[in-house]
C-alpha cells in the first residue's frame, strides 16, 4: 500500500489525482490542511509520497509551491494532468429553491463565475477547500447551503448533485507533481525511460545570461515546456528560474545540463520523470 500526502480531504481534486495516478493500487491518504503540512508529513516518514498541484491552465502557476519544493529536498518522480470539472451539491432534502449560499475555494468560485452570475440569489462565500465545503455542510446539516467541488465528493458526504460541469471553461486542467524522498525515487520510475525534467537555477546579473542558457538547450535539441521566474528574497532584482524540459535522449539531456551548469548558479535538478500524456 502506498502512503500519499495530499492537500485537502477525501473527494478533493488532490485525492482524485492521486487515485488516477496510482490507479489499481491501494492508497492510504494523509490529508493535510496546507502544502507546508504536506511536506512536513513527508519529512516525518520517508516512505510517504506527496501529490501536489503546481499549475492550472486558467489560474496559472502555484508560485509558493515551487519554493516549497526547492526548499524541501524532495524529488519529482512523476506528474499527472487532471481535467477539472466542478459540480454544485447540497443536502438531499434541499433543492434549487432553498439554496441561498454557496461555499467553495476561491479558485473554484472564480472558475465558475459565469454560473454564479446566472444565480444572483446565492451568496458566494469563500472556504479553504472544495470538498471540505461539502463535508462542512453535511456535518453541520447546513440547510440552504451548497458546495462547489468535484462530483466525487457527493457520495462521500451524503450530498445531492444539483448540476454537473458548471465551470466556465471546459478546457480546465491542473498539473500535479508526484513527490518522494530522493532515496526512494528509483522505486517509482526508471531513470533511463524518463523524458522530462524540472530544474531550477539562478543566473549572474549580466546581459544575455538567460539567452545563453536557452541557446545551449536549443543546440542540444532540448524542448523547454515551461519557464517561471521568482525573485530571490534578499537579493534585489535577482531571480530563480524554474524550467521544465522534455527530451527523447537521456544522455543528450544530461550533456545539456553539464553545458549550462558553468553559466548558472545554484543549479538543481528537482526531478526526472515521465511526462503525463
Amino acid at each position: 500500500m502506498k502512503k500519499v500526502a495530499i492537500q485537502g480531504i477525501k473527494g478533493s481534486f488532490h485525492d482524485i489525482a492521486a487515485h488516477e495516478y496510482f490507479q489499481g493500487e491501494d492508497i492510504e491518504l494523509v490529508c493535510c490542511s496546507t502544502f507546508e503540512a504536506l511536506f512536513a508529513e513527508m519529512k516525518k516518514d520517508d516512505a510517504c509520497l506527496g501529490m501536489m498541484a503546481i499549475e492550472n491552465t486558467i489560474a496559472g502557476s502555484l508560485l509558493h509551491n515551487y519554493e516549497l519544493l526547492r526548499e524541501s529536498g524532495m524529488t519529482v518522480a512523476g506528474e499527472h494532468k487532471l481535467h477539472i470539472e466542478h459540480s454544485i451539491m447540497c443536502l438531499p432534502e434541499d433543492d434549487w429553491e432553498e439554496i441561498r449560499e454557496v461555499n467553495s475555494h476561491p479558485v473554484a468560485l472564480a472558475q465558475c463565475r459565469g454560473f454564479l452570475e446566472r444565480h444572483p440569489g446565492m451568496k458566494v462565500v469563500e472556504a479553504d477547500d472544495t470538498a471540505g465545503s461539502a463535508e462542512m455542510i453535511s456535518r453541520n446539516s447546513m440547510r440552504g447551503h451548497a458546495a462547489i467541488c468535484h462530483a466525487g465528493a457527493a457520495p462521500l458526504y451524503g450530498m445531492k448533485v444539483l448540476e454537473n460541469s458548471i465551470e466556465d471553461n471546459k478546457h480546465n486542467f491542473t498539473r500535479f507533481l508526484v513527490l518522494c524522498d530522493p532515496w526512494s525515487v528509483d522505486s517509482l520510475r526508471d531513470l533511463h525511460h524518463t523524458d522530462k525534467s524540472s530544474i531550477v537555477f539562478a543566473l549572474p546579473h549580466a546581459e544575455g545570461s538567460l539567452s545563453q542558457v536557452l541557446s545551449i538547450f536549443s543546440f542540444y535539441r532540448i524542448n523547454l515546456t515551461k519557464i517561471q521566474s521568482l525573485p530571490i528574497i534578499g537579493r534585489e532584482w535577482q531571480y530563480l528560474f524554474y524550467v521544465d524540459v522534455c527530451y527523447d535522449d537521456y544522455v543528450r539531456y544530461r550533456q545539456s545540463i553539464d553545458a549550462v551548469r558553468p553559466l548558472t548558479k545554484e543549479l538543481k535538478i528537482l526531478g526526472e520523470y515521465r511526462a503525463a500524456l
